[in-house]
């Protein structure tokens, strides 16, 4: 008696539904199936949109409400000279410097586009805006908008805005498997040359797969409220808060 074999099932299925990860893809002869081969070439596709997309700085604007905003942009001229020159996007273009107006603020906040546009219109003004509704008693500073700019960058507009700390929302380096995350840098005492080390960072946030939106602006105001108390940011600024859900 002659007929088609079973499929056996597959035994990653149950892990699947768990993680964006790409597991137990299988193989073709000795080539991916051709479903998984697709799906990395559409994820392949979604990342590079995410860098090469242009920021709607209107849209976040809009997404804020009735918040003052700053709009400027880094040294890089363009998209180009952005990712082939990093260090000019932790730069302040200099014709942007007489914008922002120093004063007497406990805390800066900057948007800028980072490496995922799709991030900082999904996710960076709805965190910013449950971060605003837990600061009590701040003097914030108005937002600053900003485009081809990296994480240092929040380092100069905290410093000419007299800022005792600033807090920088920009879109993290898409991956295969997400290309809408968004990453929060918090520095103390921001001023040009700080580094790294010097930050906290909460990454990953894009639910539902990543950390969701209140549980990231809870996190952040914690750290924000120790930076503060402790006159300290990065290593030394340790996240001793109770864990948060992740949505």
């Amino acid at each position: 008696m002659t007929g088609t074999a079973p499929v056996p099932p597959d035994p990653w299925t149950a892990l699947r539904r768990h993680t964006a990860a790409r597991v137990g893809l299988g193989r073709a002869g000795d080539s991916l199936p051709t479903a998984r081969l697709l799906e990395f070439e559409v994820a392949h596709a979604a990342a590079r949109d995410a860098v090469h997309t242009p920021v709607d700085l209107a849209s976040v604007r809009a997404q804020l409400g009735d918040h003052p905003t700053v709009t400027v942009r880094s040294a890089a001229p363009d998209r180009a000279a952005y990712l082939q020159r990093p260090d000019l996007g932790r730069r302040l273009d200099p014709e942007c410097a007489g914008l922002l107006e120093r004063g007497d603020h406990d805390v800066a906040f900057v948007i800028a586009d980072g490496l995922s546009a799709r991030a900082v219109h999904d996710h960076a003004a709805v965190v910013l805006r449950e971060v605003l509704e837990r600061l009590d008693g701040w003097r914030v500073a108005p937002v600053v908008l900003a485009t081809q700019g990296r994480v240092a960058l929040g380092d100069e507009i905290g410093e000419r805005l007299g800022a005792a700390l600033v807090v920088v929302l920009l879109g993290e380096r898409p991956g295969l498997s997400a290309a809408d995350s968004l990453g929060i840098y918090l520095t103390a005492h921001p001023r040009i040359g700080r580094r790294d080390s010097e930050r906290n960072c909460i990454s990953n946030v894009h639910p539902p797969d990543g950390l969701g939106h209140v549980a990231a602006a809870e996190k952040l105001v914690y750290l924000m409220a120790e930076a503060r108390r402790l006159g300290l940011s990065g290593v030394e600024l340790k996240d001793d808060a109770a864990s948060i859900p992740a949505n």
